[in-house]
């Protein structure tokens, strides 16, 4: 898969795209990064990217010219690809992991990642597909939303993890019912006064099976209920299951 970045700053990825155990993903091509300036695609002796908003008003607005001659040039270049043109923006549905899962199985996209007071509408009515956000907070471009989405979907290629299932234990995925994942420990066995659980240590796989997936519940009701009652909705909650949230409800 191949996704294009348009970003002022592709100085930003070099280390993102080196480092850590996702790089497999991007030294193999397996998910293929390349980096767009727009300020390449810009006129005049200062290559300018922004101007004032129109109306008045603080920060900068990103020009559409710019953006849309670097857009023609990645479509060039993926030879009449079809691949969907992402903004990151607060406007724009939550990225998840089932979201997650279905980039991971694409065939990529073309990321647009903004700057200052945003870009210019004209831009993001003719050309933007789709706009992605991670959240109910503002950041000062759409570069970690960008590396977020890469990592996420690096991460469920074949062969990236040391251990392929790996990823089928994370939090929110369906092999989990949805759930977020338990906690973990390794050695020693006692640190900080603090002893790892009994369970874990008795060599039992049904028994360790068993807390994991009580530890996954009582997790998720604590943090995330709705996701509870999603795993409910969907039947993917047995009876052990109900039996125990119910004890754990009863302390709460």
């Amino acid at each position: 898969m191949r996704f294009d970045v348009i970003t002022l700053f592709p100085e930003l990825f070099a280390p993102f795209l080196e480092a850590g155990v996702t790089r497999r993903a991007f030294e193999s091509r397996q998910v293929d990064v390349r980096l767009w300036n727009p300020r390449d695609f810009a006129e005049g002796n200062y290559r300018r990217v922004d101007d004032r908003p129109f109306g008045g008003g603080p920060g900068m607005v990103m020009l559409a010219g710019p953006l849309a001659r670097c857009l023609a040039a990645i479509r060039e270049a993926r030879v009449a690809d079809a691949a969907p043109v992402v903004l990151f923006s607060p406007t724009g549905r939550r990225l998840d992991h089932a979201g997650v899962a279905q980039w991971s199985a694409g065939a990529g996209a073309i990321l647009v990642c903004g700057r200052y007071e945003g870009i210019d509408q004209r831009f993001i009515d003719a050309h933007v597909d789709m706009q992605l956000s991670l959240g109910d907070f503002v950041l000062s471009g759409g570069e970690i939303p960008a590396m977020a989405l890469l990592d996420a979907v690096a991460r469920l290629q074949p062969g990236v993890l040391n251990d392929a299932g790996s990823h089928e234990a994370d939090s929110f995925n369906p092999a989990l019912d949805g759930l977020l994942d338990c906690p973990h420990y390794t050695r020693p066995e006692e640190w900080g006064g603090r002893r790892v659980p009994a369970e874990l240590l008795s060599g039992h796989h049904a028994e360790i099976e068993r807390w994991r997936r009580e530890r996954r519940l009582e997790t998720t009701a604590r943090a995330r209920p709705e996701l509870i009652e999603a795993a409910r909705a969907a039947g993917r909650l047995d009876r052990a299951d109900e039996a125990f949230l119910s004890r754990l409800a009863a302390r709460l």
